[in-house]
């Protein structure tokens, strides 16, 4: 994102948009699937993002289940 607010607006439109939340036990994964924003860039932004966090390996807090992010095909 080449400025600042750009990068400001995908944020909010990303904590706008709807999510599933899908707990799978037995692969110890908690999977928030993000559905696609308003147009095609912010999309490509959004599933980079997903990428990024999805190495963190970060566990959902108060478990063990690892938290995955994934765009909506």
């Amino acid at each position: 994102l080449r400025r600042h607010d750009d990068a400001r607006s995908l944020l909010r439109a990303a904590y706008a948009t709807e999510a599933d939340l899908i707990p799978d036990e037995n692969a110890g994964t908690l999977t928030v699937r993000l559905h696609h924003l308003a147009n095609r860039m912010s999309s490509e932004v959004l599933r980079h993002l997903c990428e990024e966090l999805n190495a963190t390996m970060t566990p959902f807090p108060g478990t063990s289940m690892r938290l995955v992010y994934e765009l909506v095909s």
